[in-house]
This record gives structure tokens, C-alpha cells and sequence, in this order.
């Protein structure tokens, strides 16, 4: 398994520790409860190095990342992040991403960890029709990057303690900044989240983890800081209705069917790009299922691939992700349905290790502060 810079903090820190998209990550270190309660209503930190990072430079950088992602790269200004996709020319999903602009000519393309590799032979196999060549326009710098999200309604106070060259708690959400953070010029400080809970993210190299570390957690003692794992950062986005790639996204759903329409431009400045004619004709004619939110009526917790069926009984869908709400202490989930069930209001049933428990439709997030 491979290990981020932070790896070995975490094991001494008695994280319950376990194999995630080839990294050995922490799941949880004080129980996901706790770690829950602490995002929603202090600050915690996730380690999450094992993000992948790409770059992509030059004067065909633009045209190159209109073509291979659904949203309108040229939207996009100095310092602005913007969430996409990559459709796969069949549909589907190659993975959801961020793009961050640097500058006109240079952008970074943060992805999913267990996808890197199936992205970055994606964006190679595009790369020649623009003229970028791989390690060098295109670059793969996920190795050597390591990010920390701090995240939670105190995070930002927190963080402006290690950036006295800048003021950052009033930074707007998608945005970014280079700056000094905890003595390491230059580190990336972005406020995009996965946790609906407020902060951001902290990206330097490698060899600079170690400094951030330590001082992120002197800082943060008067704070309570506490490290958080992958299960109350699945628990955050979920009570978000934030999809996961592998759950709710993949390479065989469309972007219009996942509600992610908003992500997929068809205006004159996107141009051409990947599954463009079919995305544009599901958006006008419809699609054969739909992504819902539904919350539990009855109890009983949804979890991934159960069956959606109608109050009838006829199967209509299949739960994508599902848990026990540790904030409203009930099942939440999302589910791909049906379109003639896939109004807000409308009663449907999950079965649960075999027994038909009522849920309702709802419109996401769940959690509303």
C-alpha cells in the first residue's frame, strides 16, 4: 500500500487504519460519531494526500480541458475553481473533478484518488490532438503533493493563524490563493470543501508536510482540533448530498441522469466537447433514471446497492449511498430512480436485508444549517 506524508502521524495517533484506493488510510480515530460532531461544530483535519494532481500548461491548455470536461473551462478567471467531469465518450463518467486556473496558461486538475491513473491515461490519450505532450504540458504531480482539508465553522479562524501574509477567512467559496501557510511559500489555500461545514484546503509539497503539520496542530489546540477519518468524511458529504465516484458516479452514468446538468454547458464559448451531442440530447429528451435524495420514514438504515421499489411494489431503482445520519439521526441516502418517482414529496420504499421500509423523495442536502 502506498502511504501519504502523514501516514505515520496517523497510526501514532491510534487511527483505525485500512487499505483506500491503494493508500493505507485512516477510517476513524475517535469513532464517527464524535468525528462528525467535531466538523459540523468545531474543526477537524483530514489527511487528503491521496488526491490525485494534475497539471496542465501551455497555450493549448484551455482549448485541450474545454474538449475533455463538461463544464466551461473558459468561465473561469485567475484563482477560481470550478467542480466538472469527464465524460467518457459513451455517456458515462471518467471521474468528477476540480479545476483550478493559475493563470491563462496553467491549470491544476485535482481527481479522485482511486481514479488517477484511469484520468491521467484518459487525459494522455487526448493529449496529442492539442499538442501536449505527457510530462511536460501534462504532468502527473500526484506523488508528490500532500493535502490537508481543515473543515468546520472554526477552520478558517484557525488557519488564518498560519498565514500572516494574508487575510483568508473572508475568502468566497471555489476560490483559491497562493500564499504563505505556516511558514511554506507558495502553498495553495482553496475553499471548496466536501463536508458543508465551512474551511479549506491546504496543498505543499511533500517535504514541506512535516512543518505544516506541526504547526496546523499547535495553532489548533486552543481550537480542539481533532483528526478526522474517511468514514465522517463519507457521513459529511452524504448529509451534503455530495455524489462519490464508485457510488453515486461512474462509468456507465451520465451526468444529466447524476443531476450534475449544471456541470455540462452547451453554450458558444464551450465549443465541442467529449459526448457533447449526447449529453445535449438527453437534456432535451430525457434520461431513463434519475439521481434522488430521499430520507428515511420509517426506521431502518439504506446502504449501497439496496433495491428501490414503489409503494406498489414494482423495482424501480437502487440505492447508490446510504447511512445513518449521525445530525438528523435518521437513514438518509441517494438513489437512482425512476423519473415518474423522482419528485420531491414522493413516497418510496427501500428494502432493507428484505423488508420494504418507506422513505420519501427529498431535495439535498439534508443537513441544513
Amino acid at each position: 500500500m502506498k502511504t501519504t506524508a502523514f501516514t505515520e502521524k496517523h497510526i501514532q495517533a491510534g487511527a483505525r487504519m485500512a487499505e483506500f484506493a491503494g493508500y493505507n488510510m485512516p477510517i476513524e480515530f475517535s469513532g464517527i460519531n464524535d468525528e462528525h460532531a467535531t466538523v459540523r461544530e468545531g474543526v477537524g483535519v483530514f489527511d487528503v494526500s491521496h488526491m490525485g494532481e494534475i497539471w496542465v500548461k501551455g497555450p493549448k491548455a484551455l482549448p485541450f480541458l474545454q474538449y475533455v470536461t463538461s463544464n466551461d473551462v473558459a468561465a473561469l478567471y485567475d484563482g477560481k475553481v470550478q467542480y466538472s467531469c469527464f465524460p467518457n465518450g459513451r455517456g458515462g463518467i471518467v471521474d468528477d473533478l476540480l479545476v483550478y486556473r493559475i493563470d491563462a496558461e496553467t491549470y491544476l486538475l485535482v481527481v479522485n484518488a482511486a481514479n488517477t491513473a484511469k484520468d491521467w491515461e484518459f487525459l494522455c490519450g487526448h493529449a496529442p490532438k492539442f499538442g501536449l505532450t505527457p510530462g511536460k504540458e501534462l504532468y502527473n504531480a500526484s506523488d508528490e503533493i500532500a493535502q490537508l482539508a481543515v473543515q468546520g465553522p472554526r477552520a478558517m479562524e484557525l488557519v488564518q493563524e498560519l498565514c500572516p501574509d494574508r487575510e483568508v477567512e473572508s475568502m468566497e467559496y471555489y476560490t483559491f490563493c497562493k500564499t504563505t501557510v505556516a511558514g511554506i511559500p507558495n502553498a495553495i489555500l482553496s475553499i471548496t470543501g466536501y463536508t458543508g461545514a465551512g474551511g479549506c484546503e491546504i496543498y505543499v509539497a511533500n517535504e514541506d508536510a512535516p512543518k505544516l503539520w506541526e504547526a496546523l496542530w499547535k495553532a489548533g489546540e486552543k481550537f480542539g482540533l481533532k483528526n478526522i477519518g474517511l468514514g465522517a468524511r463519507d457521513t459529511l458529504r452524504l448529509e451534503m448530498g455530495f455524489c462519490l465516484y464508485g457510488n453515486d458516479l461512474d462509468d456507465t452514468t451520465s451526468p444529466v441522469e447524476a443531476g450534475l446538468g449544471w456541470i455540462t454547458k452547451f453554450n458558444d464559448t464551450k465549443g465541442d466537447f467529449i459526448d457533447r451531442a449526447l449529453l445535449a440530447a438527453q437534456k432535451e429528451h430525457g434520461v431513463a433514471r434519475k439521481l434522488v435524495g430521499f430520507e428515511m420514514v420509517e426506521r431502518g438504515i439504506p446502504r449501497h446497492g439496496y433495491e428501490v421499489v414503489a409503494p406498489t411494489g414494482e423495482p424501480i431503482g437502487v440505492v447508490t449511498s446510504g447511512t445513518q445520519s449521525p445530525s438528523l439521526k435518521k437513514g438518509v441516502g441517494l438513489a437512482y430512480v425512476k423519473p415518474d418517482f423522482a419528485k420531491a414529496g414522493t413516497e418510496i420504499t427501500i428494502v432493507v436485508r428484505g423488508k420494504r421500509i418507506k422513505a420519501q423523495v427529498v431535495r439535498p442536502p439534508f443537513y441544513k444549517k
